[in-house]
């Protein structure tokens, strides 16, 4: 018989703030966290704002000379990763060959591979020796189990903007069927670089309004395109009754997990948002529950032109007559795009729904679409009792994820 799975720790780092209850409260308090960017020159590229996390101190878990091997993304999931055991009080040691960690992100080191591709072009023979392993995607969680004795299974998942959601649903496959006692999961990424600003804005996914005020609009009628971010979302995932056994506070169960792929378009949804559609459809099947008890949705809410249209169409497909009345929200509205680390900060964001019983707003969601008109919670946080909530992401390559979420019973 599969076995149940709860929550019993969160981590985040975002454009909001560098920590759990930093970022949870400025999200609740409409905190924007998108400001010009700091780290990379940007006079010379279409894009100049970004949600970079603020400082954060790496000596909590790491010393110099182990961070210097590292690749920010690397770092941003080793910070989430220890605030989330921490917060679970897992004792890692006791049960090590039965922890293990899957941490998703879509592009990797961007950062460590823009530096030493200069130092190539100018010398070769100069290319720094932990190139490869700072900027593989798979090393965020290889760093992780590395500095907490993570024994059990541990891998990366990449799927563009769903890789932090599907390695969630992937760990929590894996604690069901027995392969493990707990998982350490979730998504980091750190790509506000010159590099990937330039190429998304030629791909003219970028938004080009450079007012940090009003650039990330998820669903409203002015949006142009994403405002990229960085962080890392980590949530312990763990074997129910060993929660029980140890005396765990349980934050959330997680119900179900729900994927579906296109098969479309490299970097466009599917026609109607049908895909996602059907990743919704297969969670709410395997929860058993009916798209009526869905009690709020955090929405992929990119802030693009087809995303946002055609996730409202697939919502509805979904949710039939019930839709207008369940409250939708963006995150990506505050903190920005996450890409790889996006489904593990919006997972951590509706667990925390549901502790706490309370949504926060979409921000910056000023002019109405008429093809956007469900309830995206536009006028600030609200409490409202919470049962079951949805976190969705979709991904380019046709990727679609989606993560149900229940009060814990018992």
């Amino acid at each position: 018989m599969d076995r149940r799975v709860v929550v019993t720790g969160v981590g985040m780092f975002s454009g909001v703030g560098a920590g759990r209850e930093a970022t949870w409260q400025a999200l609740l308090a409409g905190t924007n966290g998108i400001r010009p960017i700091t780290r990379v020159e940007t006079a010379d590229l279409p894009t100049r704002v970004a949600a970079e996390v603020p400082y954060f101190d790496l000596s909590t878990y790491l010393d110099r000379k182990e961070a210097k091997r590292m690749d920010r993304f690397t770092h941003l999931a080793v910070m989430a990763s220890g605030e989330a055991l921490e917060h679970s009080g897992l004792d890692v040691a006791a049960d090590a060959d039965e922890i293990g960690c899957m941490i998703g992100s879509g592009i990797g080191g961007m950062e460590t591979l823009e530096q030493e591709f200069k130092v190539f072009f100018e010398k070769p023979t100069r290319v720094s020796p932990f190139l490869v392993p700072m900027f593989i995607p798979d090393m965020a969680a290889g760093q992780t189990s590395i500095r907490f004795g993570l024994r059990g299974p541990n891998f990366n998942t990449v799927s563009a903007c769903a890789s932090g959601a599907d390695a969630l649903g992937t760990a929590f496959e894996t604690i069901r069927r027995g392969d493990a006692i707990a998982m350490v999961a979730g998504g980091a990424e750190a790509s506000v670089t010159r590099m990937t600003i330039a190429a998304f804005a030629a791909s003219r996914a970028l938004s080009r309004n450079n007012d940090p005020e009003t650039a990330s609009r998820p669903f409203d009628f002015d949006r142009d395109g994403f405002v990229l971010g960085e962080g890392a979302g980590i949530l312990v995932l763990e074997e129910r009754e060993h929660a029980e056994a140890r005396g765990a506070t349980i934050l959330a169960e997680m119900t179900s997990y729900g994927q579906s792929a296109d098969a479309f378009h490299v970097t466009q949804p599917s026609e109607n948002g049908e895909g996602a559609a059907r990743a919704m459809r297969i969670a709410l099947k395997k929860a058993g529950i009916e798209a009526a008890e869905i009690d709020y949705i955090n929405a992929h809410g990119t802030s693009t032109p087809l995303n946002d249209k055609f996730e409202t169409l697939s919502l509805k497909a979904v949710f039939g007559e019930s839709t207008p009345s369940i409250p939708i929200s963006s995150s990506k509205s505050m903190f920005g795009h996450t890409l790889g680390a996006a489904g593990g900060l919006e997972a951590a964001v509706t667990v925390l729904s549901i502790r706490d019983q309370r949504i926060h707003q979409t921000l910056h969601l000023l002019t109405p679409d008429p093809d956007c008109d469900l309830d995206y919670v536009p006028d600030g946080p609200r409490n409202l009792p919470l049962k079951y909530a949805m976190s969705n992401s979709l991904g380019f390559g046709g990727h679609n994820s989606c993560l149900i979420f229940n009060r814990y019973e018992g």
